[in-house]
């Protein structure tokens, strides 16, 4: 059975971005919304547990979203109102229900990369 993974590096910073709430949201067939599971990241910038994993772990759309705004507020960093970026939404697909899936997510205040980890 497959799982998906995360995590979050602050490049402002040089270290793991820790703390960050992260919420999993499964994209329905009519764009609509379905919150999976709410965690945050750990010392490491990582989730203590996979995102989504065992019977919940389906072939779909679904989307990872990051309150970095508030990571950034809590380290003092002064943000313009509103922020550039607040929350970072990233919307990909998983297609094989065996694999594992590791969404990587590196930030700064004006600026964020993805890709499909290992």
């Amino acid at each position: 059975m497959g799982y998906l993974t995360t995590h979050v590096l602050d490049s402002a910073h040089g270290c793991p971005g820790e703390n960050i709430p992260v919420s999993l949201y499964r994209i329905g067939s009519d764009q609509s919304r379905e919150l999976i599971n709410q965690t945050a990241t750990n010392d490491d910038g990582r989730c203590d547990q996979p995102v989504l994993a065992t019977e919940d772990f389906k072939k779909g759309v679904y989307e990872l979203v990051f309150s970095v705004g508030d990571y950034y507020r809590g380290r003092g960093v002064e943000l313009p109102e509103p922020a550039f970026l607040d929350e970072v939404v990233l919307r990909f697909g998983i297609a094989d229900e065996a694999e594992h899936y590791h969404v990587p997510l590196l930030i700064s205040p004006y600026s964020y990369s993805t890709y499909r980890g290992s």
